[in-house]
């Protein structure tokens, strides 16, 4: 059966675009998966990937039609579960992998999970992560990061290994922008402040000769 992503918000069907980001804004402070650990973290990380879906999904004219098209009529919408179910195998095989540090099989499964769902932000984020281990990888790292932000662009968790990734990658304004918007969406943290703050004192140009403050 398809996901209704408005039961996972809680919504009604007519809910206006201003409901869906104050419901959505409410639930991510309340169940991001920073607030738990051990195995409640996992079964956090899947339930806030639902809950980004569905505000992604609902905040797009077009998806949201396409949606309300599949709710109606659910026999229509067996493709696309079929994709998100071998999407959640090849998630479920990249996670275990990853456990066990073999990261290019991990990076194997996970990039194989944003193919089968191509939308899936969650695909996307582990294999930034599993890419990040091998420094020849990190173009694609990057790469899958800025996807996994534009997919959930409200996902502090997505937009702090953004910033960490561009900053390790040298890409000191894009790492500024990622780690500004994770405090826009999270709210104050010291540790992003801080790592904020180490990038910004990397970009100042140096005064005196060469480079070297006088």
């Amino acid at each position: 059966m398809a996901k209704n992503y408005y039961d996972i918000l809680g919504l009604g069907q007519n809910a206006t675009d201003a409901q869906i980001r104050e419901r959505f804004k409410a639930m991510a402070r309340e169940r991001h998966p920073d607030r738990f650990q051990g195995a409640e973290k996992a079964d956090a990380e899947v339930a806030f990937q639902d809950l980004t879906e569905a505000f992604n999904v609902l905040l797009n004219a077009e998806r949201r039609r396409q949606h309300d098209l599949e709710l109606a009529n659910p026999e229509a919408d067996q493709q696309g579960v079929d994709s998100a179910q071998l999407a959640r195998v090849y998630l479920q095989r990249g996670v275990k992998s990853y456990r066990e540090k073999n990261y290019l099989q991990a990076a194997d499964n996970f990039d194989r999970a944003t193919k089968a769902e191509p939308e899936n932000a969650l695909g996307w984020y582990n294999l930034a992560l599993a890419c990040s281990h091998q420094q020849r990888w990190m173009s694609r790292s990057l790469t899958a990061i800025a996807k996994a932000c534009e997919l959930a662009p409200m996902n502090v968790t997505y937009l702090k290994t953004a910033g960490r990734l561009h900053a390790r990658g040298g890409r000191l304004t894009q790492a500024e922008k990622y780690y500004e918007q994770a405090l826009t969406w999270g709210g104050e943290d010291e540790t992003i402040r801080r790592q904020l703050d180490e990038v910004r004192s990397s970009k100042r140009p140096r005064s005196g000769l060469f480079g070297r403050g006088s």
